[in-house]
Protein backbone atom coordinates (compact mmCIF):
# COMPACT_ATOMS: atom_id res chain seq x y z
CA UNK A 1 0.00 0.00 0.00
CA UNK A 2 2.96 2.27 0.68
CA UNK A 3 4.40 1.99 -2.85
CA UNK A 4 0.79 3.02 -4.32
CA UNK A 5 0.84 5.90 -2.07
CA UNK A 6 3.60 8.17 -3.74
CA UNK A 7 1.61 7.69 -6.76
CA UNK A 8 -1.56 8.91 -5.94
CA UNK A 9 -2.04 12.50 -6.79
CA UNK A 10 -5.18 14.25 -5.12
CA UNK A 11 -6.11 16.59 -7.62
CA UNK A 12 -6.82 13.64 -10.20
CA UNK A 13 -8.32 11.89 -7.21
CA UNK A 14 -10.59 14.61 -6.84
CA UNK A 15 -11.54 15.08 -10.63
CA UNK A 16 -12.43 11.54 -11.42
CA UNK A 17 -14.22 11.65 -8.30
CA UNK A 18 -16.51 14.13 -9.68
CA UNK A 19 -16.76 13.14 -13.09
CA UNK A 20 -17.67 9.72 -11.81
CA UNK A 21 -20.21 11.18 -9.58
CA UNK A 22 -21.64 13.20 -12.58
CA UNK A 23 -21.33 9.55 -14.97
CA UNK A 24 -23.32 7.55 -12.26
CA UNK A 25 -26.09 10.02 -11.31
CA UNK A 26 -26.40 11.28 -14.86
CA UNK A 27 -25.28 9.21 -17.77
CA UNK A 28 -27.54 6.48 -17.53
CA UNK A 29 -26.47 5.17 -21.07
CA UNK A 30 -22.94 4.35 -20.11
CA UNK A 31 -23.32 1.43 -17.08
CA UNK A 32 -21.67 1.35 -14.12
CA UNK A 33 -19.25 -1.33 -14.96
CA UNK A 34 -17.40 0.55 -16.60
CA UNK A 35 -16.96 3.66 -14.46
CA UNK A 36 -13.62 2.34 -13.46
CA UNK A 37 -12.31 2.24 -16.49
CA UNK A 38 -13.04 5.39 -17.31
CA UNK A 39 -11.54 6.67 -14.43
CA UNK A 40 -8.70 5.20 -15.18
CA UNK A 41 -8.16 6.69 -18.81
CA UNK A 42 -9.21 10.06 -17.40
CA UNK A 43 -6.46 9.81 -14.59
CA UNK A 44 -3.39 8.77 -16.76
CA UNK A 45 -4.83 11.21 -19.48
CA UNK A 46 -5.07 13.86 -16.62
CA UNK A 47 -1.35 12.81 -15.30
CA UNK A 48 -0.09 13.30 -18.71
CA UNK A 49 -1.51 16.58 -19.09
CA UNK A 50 -0.50 17.64 -15.91
CA UNK A 51 3.57 16.45 -16.66
CA UNK A 52 3.45 18.44 -19.93
CA UNK A 53 2.32 15.81 -21.92
CA UNK A 54 5.29 13.38 -21.24
CA UNK A 55 4.57 9.91 -20.91
CA UNK A 56 6.70 7.01 -19.06
CA UNK A 57 5.46 4.63 -16.84
CA UNK A 58 5.72 6.52 -13.39
CA UNK A 59 3.06 8.98 -15.27
CA UNK A 60 0.90 5.60 -15.54
CA UNK A 61 1.13 4.24 -12.82
CA UNK A 62 0.17 7.32 -11.17
CA UNK A 63 -2.51 8.22 -13.34
CA UNK A 64 -4.18 4.77 -12.93
CA UNK A 65 -3.66 4.87 -8.95
CA UNK A 66 -5.04 7.98 -8.98
CA UNK A 67 -8.35 7.51 -11.15
CA UNK A 68 -9.07 4.20 -9.88
CA UNK A 69 -8.62 5.34 -5.80
CA UNK A 70 -11.52 7.91 -6.52
CA UNK A 71 -13.89 4.90 -7.79
CA UNK A 72 -12.79 3.00 -3.79
CA UNK A 73 -13.20 6.59 -2.64
CA UNK A 74 -16.65 6.81 -3.52
CA UNK A 75 -17.22 3.18 -2.95
CA UNK A 76 -16.22 3.66 0.42
CA UNK A 77 -17.86 6.06 1.59
CA UNK A 78 -21.22 4.89 -0.01
CA UNK A 79 -20.56 1.56 2.36
CA UNK A 80 -20.07 3.58 5.30
CA UNK A 81 -23.27 6.06 4.79
CA UNK A 82 -25.45 2.36 3.64
CA UNK A 83 -24.51 0.80 7.14
CA UNK A 84 -25.76 3.75 9.11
Amino acid sequence: MEFLNQYVVALIVGICLALGYIIKHSLDFIPNKYIPLIMGIVGVLLNVWMNDWKFNLQILLGGLASGLASTGAFEMVRNIRDKE
